[in-house]
């Protein structure tokens, strides 16, 4: 029977006396020697090597242990024979799996043919007092792994494989983005107008200037484009975001996001730009274009096809948005059991009915022919002053991308930024702030800009799970202490 957890971590405290009883110092700043990775050191046969690590396992047969030692590189196995070490073998019962040890001695091969370091001297590097849950009781639900998930990286693998890919992604876009001329930005993480997309903005308080300031819901977007405004022609941002909203296997409140903006170019460049990054950036850290997600199979490669905003509503739901009045949407959206709100205004409500469309599209498509009243920082097309030069990348039924020719009509923006005031006034927390600030930079004259933003949605959907799973820490309730 198992022992319970207290008593386990008692006997190893009882442990870490008697080691420091015996003047060993249980924590010490570094190893005394230059020690090479595992997997090096399995690789030199015959020669003396220095090695350090976490014990991952323990074994002992009477004047003889062997222990594996686990580095980032990998495992070896470590050999300790107390005729070698007649004075620091009786040491090692104060031992256990958890620890860090540093060890000295020759890359040998067991007689089971194992590669072993038969240890000449080591030194404790760090004494662990609670068990490794393999050891004890396993990560046994979803709660625990997130909440220690140092244990989760510590005992699978293939989860630190997933941030190694996820690193590759992020490096392969900002590379790619560089490559092309795109300078890198840093913009406000604290803003006092929360602008640049439709969201419900995180509050705090700025103690110095005793003003309340927001958390960006954007990376940048306002920002950025005031840059365009100063003569920068290509930017981007790659940083975190906040969005107080709810959590869903796609949504977080914080995450990290890319924009660019990029001057005397529209939409049509943005999405061909958009096609090829995505493809390099799967490639790069998946090595592989095609993907199975959420029951859709899904292949990145060639010419991606474009799909009208209008035309897919009303194929799909027989409501057709030049003509159907507010009453009509609401009509619909109660038909196909869809979650509205009833006072919601018509951008609120066209955007409701789209969501119950776009699950069943596979992808990928440049989804383009955006409503106005779903676009207020998007230009109008030309002919159709009703509808926006926007698209979206839709993927395995969901929105992995959103780009637009950016709005540069000074007056134009003023009138959508009063719309989605009257919008917040009524309540809406996510509608638009008016940024009185950004309409006055718009009128030094800004030239034509596209801009485009992707979120680490589209990492978690390239890997096929949840976004918190791709995550190292996600935010979670806080433990109720006992």
């Amino acid at each position: 029977m198992a022992k319970p957890l207290e008593e386990i971590i008692a006997a190893r405290k009882e442990k870490l006396t008697k080691l420091r009883e015996a003047g060993l110092n249980p924590y010490p700043p570094k190893y005394s020697r230059k020690a090479i990775t595992v997997k090096e050191a399995a690789e030199k046969i015959g020669s003396e090597v220095a090695v350090q690590g976490r014990i991952t396992g323990w074994r002992e047969h009477g004047g003889t242990i062997f222990a594996d030692l686990a580095d980032a590189s990998g495992k070896i196995q470590l050999w300790f024979q107390e005729d070698k070490l007649p004075e620091a073998f009786m040491l090692l019962k104060y031992f256990d799996v958890g620890d860090f040890l540093g060890a000295y001695g020759r890359v040998t091969k067991t007689q089971a043919g194992q590669t072993s370091v038969d240890v000449y001297n080591f030194e404790l590097l760090a004494k662990a007092l609670r068990p490794l849950p393999a050891e004890w009781y396993g990560l046994k639900d979803e709660e625990t792994r997130y909440r220690q998930r140092y244990l989760d990286l510590l005992l699978h693998p293939e989860l630190k494989e997933l941030f190694q890919k996820k690193a590759v992604f992020w490096e392969s876009m900002r590379h790619f983005l560089s490559s092309r001329g795109f300078l890198e930005v840093e913009t406000p993480a604290l803003e006092s107008k929360a602008g640049g997309a439709d969201a419900t903005p995180f509050i705090t308080h700025h103690n110095a200037l005793d003003i309340d300031l927001y958390l960006r819901i954007s990376m940048g977007e306002l920002w950025q484009k005031r840059l365009m405004v100063a003569g920068l022609e290509k930017t981007f941002e790659i940083g975190r975001q906040f969005r107080n909203e709810g959590l869903s296997r796609e949504h977080l409140q914080d995450y990290t996001q890319m924009e660019f903006y990029w001057a005397y170019a529209d939409y049509e460049d943005s999405m061909r730009l958009v096609q090829e990054m995505y493809q390099t950036v799967a490639k790069d850290a998946f090595g592989k274009l095609t993907f199975e997600i959420n029951g859709h199979k899904v292949d990145l490669a060639g010419s991606w096809p474009r799909i009208d905003y209008r035309e897919t509503l009303l194929s799909a739901t027989g409501v057709d948005l030049g003509k159907a009045s507010d009453s009509d949407l609401k009509r619909k959206l109660k038909e196909l059991e869809a979650e509205y709100e009833p006072r919601a205004e018509r951008g609120r409500l066209i955007d409701a009915l789209w969501k119950t469309v776009r699950k069943s599209i596979t992808g990928p498509a440049f989804l383009t022919g955006h409503p106005v009243e779903v676009s207020p920082l998007a230009k109008r097309i030309p002919g159709k002053p009703g509808f926006v030069e926007r698209y979206q990348v839709i993927i395995a039924g969901s929105e992995l991308g959103n780009g637009y020719s950016e709005l540069n009509d000074p007056l134009d923006q003023a009138e959508r930024f009063q719309e989605q005031q009257k919008l917040r006034e009524k309540g809406d927390t996510e509608a638009q702030m008016m940024d009185r600030d950004f309409v006055n930079a718009l009128e030094y004259g800004m030239p034509p800009v596209t801009g485009f933003g992707v979120s680490e949605r589209l990492f978690s959907f390239l890997a096929g799970l949840p976004i918190r799973e791709t995550v190292l820490f996600p935010l979670m309730r806080p433990e109720k202490e006992s």
